[in-house]
């Protein structure tokens, strides 16, 4: 086996190293202890199409496949996994393939799009619109989402903790967005985590196009931090009818989850959240229809069980 291609197989089978060890020192009550801490991993991570920069992106490494497919289905580049003709390791100058850097080749017509070189700056963990030319370019085209699923509110209640509990590398630094996928059922189909919380949401997505399970109808996507209109215009194109984060949404995420028919959920607690978009779809929410057909907000008072 030629060594490049043989080098290829072992970046493909390698783990990748999402934290390492670094030394630190302790404060704590006047004292002062040197020791060892886990910190997130983040680096660069290069997306071409046909040979060409597309986007340089600063991601936790893992899953970079389905963060590439997410990042370019997000942006309108591709529509399905059908319109992906192959995607490896870019060679450097010697011919060894770069871990950091994926090269798509994809349909002539796509590859030939302006749409596909219209982004082509660096995007950092927390920016998932830097490198846009133009407000409108922030916005790319939107269908409505037909799916109006309601969900319960015990279900709801739930989902905080599930996703907690498969932040695995969070648990170890405390330095990781997360997104997860659930079913209307509160069952977790989908985890990812990154220092981007937009990167986790295109991981999320991406990886359900290379299965080829978009749109993806009857589902909730939860986030770890706020919502912000990227995120909810990354849920819009999945087709992701309902959106909740455990932090507050931007008026832009709001606005935006309204009009594409987004049920957007923040502040989610257990026992208590805020429904900030489509609150006729909550249901068995104590008072919930009067408060729903209100108008603006809703609130979903704690349980007796609730934290308050």
């Amino acid at each position: 086996m030629p060594e490049s291609r043989r080098e290829r197989r072992d970046l493909e089978d390698r783990p990748a190293e999402r934290a390492i060890e670094v030394m630190v020192r302790r404060y704590q009550s006047g004292v002062i202890n040197e020791a060892t801490d886990e910190v997130a991993v983040e680096e660069p991570f290069e997306i071409r199409v046909a040979n060409q920069p597309v986007s340089l992106i600063m991601r936790t490494p893992g899953d970079d496949r389905s963060l590439s497919a997410g990042f370019l289905f997000a942006e309108g580049i591709i529509q399905s996994a059908d319109d992906i003709l192959s995607v490896e390791f870019a060679p450097d100058q010697d011919g060894f393939p770069q871990e950091n850097v994926l090269n798509y080749r994809l349909r002539p017509n796509l590859e030939a799009s302006t749409a596909l070189w219209t982004r082509n700056f660096p995007t950092t963990a927390s920016c998932g619109l830097c490198g846009k030319a133009s407000i409108d370019a922030a916005r790319v085209n939107l269908a409505p989402i037909s799916d109006r699923s309601d969900i319960p509110e015990p279900v709801l209640g739930t989902l905080d903790a599930k996703l907690r509990s498969a932040q695995a590398i969070f648990s170890r630094t405390g330095g990781l967005h997360a997104a997860g996928l659930f079913d209307l059922e509160g069952n977790l189909v989908a985890v990812h985590e990154d220092v981007g919380r937009h990167n986790a949401v295109d991981k999320v997505v991406g990886e359900r196009l290379l299965g080829r399970h978009l749109p993806l109808s009857g589902s909730i996507l939860l986030v770890s931090g706020r919502a912000s209109f990227e995120l909810i215009q990354k849920a819009a194109r999945a087709g992701i009818p309902i959106f909740a984060a455990i932090g507050a949404p931007s008026s832009l995420a709001v606005e935006l989850a309204e009009s594409v028919g987004i049920m957007l959920i923040g502040l989610l607690r257990p026992g208590r959240f805020v429904v900030y978009s489509h609150p006729e779809r909550m249901t068995d929410c104590p008072g919930g229809s009067s408060q729903a057909e209100t108008g603006a907000s809703a609130h979903c008072p704690a349980s007796s069980s609730g934290v308050e």
